[in-house]
């Protein structure tokens, strides 16, 4: 398949399916193997950089989105008039971050942590489409366990997990002091 009709079709593709797309159900789709295919999209990918478009390929986790590049929102928001407008408290970025970090992870966890219950946090994350229900932790009980989406790479601009910022150690070290602070300082009272 010649160059400029494998990008047509991707290009089809990513349109038609809205969500991302693996690579390897593209490249058969386009009768290609996944390497051929990974370069031809990563091609079209820096020409919807250079030239004046709207729209961009993402990458997410060895998927493929067709997506709106994020300097052209405020005009959806004149189209779309309520776009659904993601409300990240405090409390919830804590418990998005240790979700992040930590999982596949059960709400007791996330508690243990946080040391204050987390079921508000836990579940706008999941009506957000941030975090979703991984599975049940094999445990008595069988507690349901907690994992970020594709939703969650998209919204931070992250590829995978891999992007993830590093937590410096001894930050995490200061951290910990001041968890055990707080702990100590509260049982004294």
């Amino acid at each position: 398949m010649e160059l400029g009709k494998a990008e047509a079709a991707i290009e089809a593709i990513l349109f038609a399916m809205g969500d991302s797309v693996e690579l390897e159900r593209i490249a058969k789709a386009i009768e290609q193997d996944a390497e051929t295919t990974r370069k031809i999209i990563y091609h079209m990918m820096e020409g919807y950089r250079t030239d004046r478009r709207g729209i961009q390929i993402t990458e997410l986790d060895g998927s493929f989105q067709l997506c709106t590049k994020s300097e052209l929102y405020e005009y959806l928001i004149r189209v779309a008039k309520q776009p659904k407008k993601l409300v990240l408290t405090d409390v919830v970025l804590e418990t998005l971050s240790i979700i992040a970090y930590k999982q596949p992870i059960t709400k007791l966890e996330i508690e243990k942590i946080r040391g204050v219950k987390s079921d508000h946090a836990v579940n706008r994350l999941v009506e957000y489409n941030l975090v979703r229900e991984l599975g049940r932790l094999d445990a008595p009980g069988r507690p349901l366990l907690f994992g970020t989406t594709e939703e969650f790479l998209r919204h931070f601009g992250l590829h995978s997990l891999e992007d993830l910022p590093m937590i410096n150690p001894v930050q995490l070290e200061d951290f910990k002091a001041e968890a055990e602070e707080e702990i100590q300082t509260k049982l004294e009272v």
